[in-house]
């Protein structure tokens, strides 16, 4: 489920001169062969197909979005293996790829009340994926480093991006539009850590987040994503909440929940900063028009989504409107 609206971000890569990324740090800036008129004109006709696409699998709910999350998934997956290669692993990736697909689809699967899920499913993947070790690498081609960066991916992409499906039929939410509000919560306020992370921060960042895993970075903008989710919280709350879902959070849980997703975006984006500096690489993929990989625009979402459920869970967190 990409968030096609993210803004661009500076290169996770160090820059190999003072014009490496150019003024603002966009990657149609680092190619002095790529005219940025066409990368701008390739991010808006993405997001003019992406954004809608996304907002009604969401909105309808049951096979659309457990398929949505699915394709997602694999593509991330995909991604995430490729990256372990280049790192020098050998990831079992097309079974990987397989268990993350259906991850999601199990969930509506379980709405549908077609299975069961238990958590003995889960160590049965794990054992499967050592067993297959044993024929597919064997002792010379690091069946450990093959497995774990194996199952690693299977959680990362199908694991956590199925808690969208969870979330958007939590207990909670009575309804298509309850539902769809309260899983938009989390994906508007990725969104909206993006944004300020990347404005602040190139308006006022003077101090380095972390540069050893993403250069550009900074404290000031890490604050101000963290300030702006909180605003955007509470008036999301507010104005598209209470009153489609009939649900709300108290002043101090709104900014509790603010802040939460805040770090949690900026985390998985860190997260898989350090894993493609790793690896040497500067996106996840190129499959995606003007905004690399799937991953690049799902990292923060990634930890965001289970963040948001469990807060959402927790006692009267979430609490009905009273009117």
């Amino acid at each position: 489920m990409p968030s096609s609206t993210r803004p661009p971000r500076p290169s996770d890569a160090p820059p190999t001169s003072s014009s490496a990324t150019g003024a603002t740090g966009d990657a149609a800036a680092a190619s002095p062969h790529r005219p940025v008129g066409s990368e701008l004109t390739r991010r808006v006709l993405f997001a003019v197909v992406a954004i809608p696409v996304v907002l009604a699998a969401v909105y309808v709910g049951s096979a659309a979005l457990g398929a949505l999350l699915a394709i997602t998934s694999a593509l991330a997956a995909w991604e995430l293996f490729r990256i372990a290669e280049q790192s020098g692993y050998e990831p079992l990736s097309v079974i990987g790829i397989v268990i993350a697909a259906v991850l999601p689809l199990v969930m509506h699967a379980t709405y549908l009340g077609l299975v069961s899920p238990r958590v003995t499913w889960g160590v049965l993947a794990v054992l499967l994926v050592l067993a297959l070790s044993l024929w597919m690498r064997g002792p010379d081609r690091h069946p450990l480093g093959a497995s774990a960066s194996t199952v690693l991916g299977i959680i990362y992409t199908g694991g956590l991006l199925s808690y969208a499906y969870i979330l958007r039929y939590d207990n909670y939410a009575v309804g298509r539009a309850a539902g769809s509000a309260l899983l938009l919560l989390p994906l508007v306020l990725t969104w909206t850590s993006d944004t300020g992370a990347y404005v602040v921060g190139r308006a006022i960042g003077r101090h380095k987040l972390l540069p050893s895993v993403s250069p550009g970075k900074t404290v000031e903008g890490a604050v101000g994503a963290l300030v702006l989710c909180v605003l955007v919280c509470w008036l999301y709350v507010s104005g598209v909440l209470a009153p489609i879902a009939q649900l709300t959070l108290r002043p101090r849980d709104i900014v509790l929940f603010g802040i939460a997703i805040s770090v949690a975006v900026q985390l998985g984006d860190l997260v898989e900063s350090l894993l493609k500096r790793e690896a040497g690489v500067k996106d996840s993929s190129h499959i995606i028009p003007g905004h690399g990989g799937v991953l690049d625009r799902i990292d923060g979402l990634l930890f965001a989504l289970p963040v948001a459920y469990w807060l959402v869970n927790m006692p009267h967190i979430l609490v009905p409107v009273v009117r």
